[in-house]
Order: C-alpha cells, then sequence, then structure tokens
C-alpha cells in the first residue's frame, strides 16, 4: 500500500481533514521563507489536535541546530525532513528519524547524492526549484533509479490527474503531495484531499490484483 503524506499544513482543520480522509502523515513546514510556514505555536495547535497514529513531519530548509531543537523540544514531530543542503552528520545529530529531499536532475546521480544519508528513514525526490518544494511542477520520473523506488517518497506536481500514473511507474513507498491539494497556498481543500486518497487507493488495488 502506497503510503501519503500531505504537505503543507497551516490549519487545525486541515490536519483534522487529512486524518480524517486517509492520509499516513502531514508535513508542517517550519522555512520562514515558504508561503505555508507555520509557527511553533501554529504547529503545536495542529498536532495537539490529531488524533492517534498520524505521523508528524516537520521539515527544515537548511536550518540553524538550535531551530530544530525548538521544534523538537514543544512540537515534537515524529519525523524531520531537511529539503535543503544539510550534510548528512546534521541530519543524524538530533537522534530522530529523518528524511532527505533530494532534487531530480538530468545530470544528478540520485544514487551517489543519496548514498551519504544511509541512516535516513528514505530519501523524498523532488522537483528541483529555488524555493524548496511546493512549485506543483512534476518531473521527470524515469531518472529514478529503480533501486531506489521501493524506499523513496514521491512528491513535486503531484495531483489527482497524474498520482496513478506515478505510482505506476516508478512504485514508490510513499506521495508527498502539496499544492495539488489546494484552494491556495497553505490553504487545503477537503474534496481535493478526499480524491487524491482515493485515486491512490485505486491503483494499489489494481496493481495488487
Amino acid at each position: 500500500m502506497t503510503r501519503i503524506k500531505i504537505c503543507g499544513i497551516t490549519r487545525v482543520e486541515d490536519g483534522l481533514a487529512c486524518a480524517r480522509l486517509g492520509a499516513d502523515a502531514i508535513g508542517l513546514v517550519f522555512y520562514p521563507q515558504s508561503p505555508r510556514a507555520v509557527s511553533i505555536a501554529q504547529a503545536e495547535a495542529i498536532v495537539a489536535a490529531l488524533p492517534p497514529f498520524v505521523t508528524t513531519v516537520a521539515l527544515f530548509v537548511d536550518p540553524q541546530a538550535s531551530e530544530v531543537d525548538a521544534v523538537l523540544r514543544t512540537v515534537r514531530p515524529d519525523v524531520l525532513q531537511f529539503h535543503g543542503h544539510e550534510p548528512a552528520d546534521f541530519c543524524r545529530r538530533f537522534g530522530v528519524r529523518y528524511l532527505k529531499a533530494l532534487p531530480v536532475r538530468e545530470d544528478a546521480d540520485l544514487l551517489q547524492s543519496a548514498a551519504p544519508y544511509t541512516d535516513a528513514t528514505g530519501v523524498l525526490l523532488d522537483t528541483p526549484t529555488a524555493a524548496f518544494g511546493g512549485s506543483g511542477e512534476a518531473f521527470d520520473w524515469s531518472l529514478i533509479p529503480a533501486a531506489m523506488a521501493g524506499r523513496c517518497v514521491l512528491a513535486g506536481g503531484l495531483n489527482v490527474a497524474n498520482v496513478a500514473t506515478a505510482i505506476r511507474q516508478v512504485r514508490p513507498w510513499a506521495v508527498d503531495v502539496s499544492s495539488g491539494v489546494e484552494v491556495a497556498k497553505g490553504i487545503k481543500d477537503a474534496g481535493k484531499i478526499a480524491a487524491f486518497v482515493a485515486e491512490v487507493h485505486q491503483i494499489d488495488l489494481q496493481l495488487s490484483r
């Protein structure tokens, strides 16, 4: 079964909608330049409202260690996501499971790029953008090595119209959507979330036959 993460949650009601509609994880963005950035207080309120068994992921872009420590101390996310140029030693220093995001480019060796992060709980593959995600643009999925697919989180421009094709082609462990289920940046739409989750479950059912 393909796991589903919905990133860029900024409101309690959106976090609850994700949980109710079948998302496995939500992402909270602690990157001030992002239009989906949340404060620690906002994140605390969202996490406190969630029911059991919804994984919380805290996303950072080249943070100071003190910033990560503050979020761990107050929000207590289950997983850290490093979306910038963070070296492996930095990612692992916090003693918390982490995802390392890698941009997928034609001239990049993804296996080589992922090699230092052997202790990561997974590698998130995203469209290369100056804004570090949330662009709504997909990349060429054929660039993903087959050896990496089984432990990757596939991101970058996914929506209800293309997620089934993406899963069929890549067979990722999980998919990550943000702008594809929004009505505005940081504002999720319950109908779009429901349709996205249903599409993922439908293609999983087809592939399991």
